[in-house]
């Protein structure tokens, strides 16, 4: 027989328990809100200085994007910097065409101790004597005057770096549903009020699609030469240089940039599981990461009050980078498919079986 002290008792520990499931989602929430307003979403504003920058694109295997992408980029103004990464199509060829266009570089054989993409950045950087760096990837395209909008604002915030986020295209439903959690985990968990101005290497985030950096900085900073080994290049170079005392950050720019990252769902999957790993620092990282992740899933499945915070906290991020809303729906299959990426890519390196565009990490 049940007392009525015992069915109380039961009745307040459940209660507990759904409260307690509100705690994560309303601080994201929170931090979602204060975001929203205080991040800076940049858009062309047809700022015309003449400034001293060079655009850097280093390119392995990419004759799908090479033209779309110098394209883009000759509208740019700035001296163009193709680096060919030892490249096994066309894409040599395709750079080829635009002539005295573009300067095309032929990258030099990978050496022991660097990835292919920060020993391509660094031979791009080495070959340049601007003001500004400005690093792009072959999947990103600009609208005309995003760069220059970019470094106006990067002057009027007296910054040394910026990383204007790109909206992040996709095709397939995997896609759909895990890439708008690239923008989500960091609108909704770094309070950018904060990081904005105290810089701290805990909350450094940054985007290496789209990234400008006052070349003396750079260089104070070791550059990519100081992370040669990291496959988190972009995290890693605004944590090298904000421990250097150099200031910058990430802002929305989802409405002068664009990328499609991944032309394929399994692209997708190689592209998450050779970075995952290393994301979250380490192993232990890794761990509380999955149980982060599996805190936002528990909510939906007790039908809790958390699950509609965190949809709101969703819905509040698409609405800023343009992503597409109904994806904000999907958030508790998201988090399980991020849970499981995690794992693979943690399994895979310790097996040794990661790579990347041929080459082993």
């Amino acid at each position: 027989e049940i007392s009525t002290r015992d069915w109380s008792s039961d009745v307040c520990s459940s209660d507990l328990k759904l409260k307690l499931l509100n705690v994560l989602p309303l601080i994201l929430l929170t931090l979602s809100v204060l975001n929203f307003f205080t991040i800076k979403s940049l858009k062309p504003n047809g700022a015309s200085e003449n400034y001293d920058f060079e655009i850097l694109v280093p390119l392995r295997n990419e004759e799908n994007n090479v033209i779309d992408l110098i394209r883009s980029l000759r509208t740019q103004g700035g001296r163009i910097l193709a680096l060919d990464d030892n490249s096994t199509d066309r894409t040599r060829d395709l750079l080829r065409e635009f002539g005295t266009e573009i300067t095309v570089l032929e990258g030099k054989e990978l050496p022991n101790g660097w990835l292919g993409k920060n020993f391509a950045c660094h031979q791009l950087a080495v070959n340049s004597n601007s003001k500004y760096l400005v690093f792009i990837d072959a999947d990103v395209r600009l609208k005309d005057g995003a760069i220059t909008t970019s470094i106006a604002y990067l002057e009027e915030m007296d910054w040394d770096f910026i990383s204007p986020y790109p909206k992040q295209k996709t095709s397939g439903i995997l896609q759909f549903i895990i890439q708008p959690l690239l923008q989500w985990s960091w609108f909704a968990t770094v309070p950018f009020f904060l990081a904005y101005r105290r810089p701290n290497k805990s909350m450094a985030v940054a985007n290496g699609q789209f990234f400008i950096v006052k070349r003396d900085a750079y260089l104070v900073s070791g550059g990519h030469k100081q992370i040669k080994s990291e496959v988190l290049d972009d995290i890693e170079l605004a944590r090298a240089l904000i421990a250097k005392g150099h200031y910058g950050g990430p802002v929305d720019g989802s409405k002068i940039a664009s990328c499609h990252m991944y032309q394929t769902d399994k692209d997708l999957i190689s592209g998450y599981t050779k970075s995952l790993w290393r994301a979250f620092g380490s192993p232990l990282g890794s761990f509380v990461a999955i149980l982060f992740s599996a805190a936002m899933v528990l909510p939906f499945l007790y039908f809790s009050f958390g699950a509609l915070l965190l949809i709101c906290s969703r819905l509040l991020v698409a609405l800023k980078v343009k992503s597409n809303p109904i994806s904000a729906l999907l958030h508790p299959i998201a988090m399980l498919a991020l849970i499981i990426l995690i794992i693979t890519s943690n399994v895979l390196h310790k097996w040794g079986r990661l790579s990347w565009r041929g080459r082993a990490i």
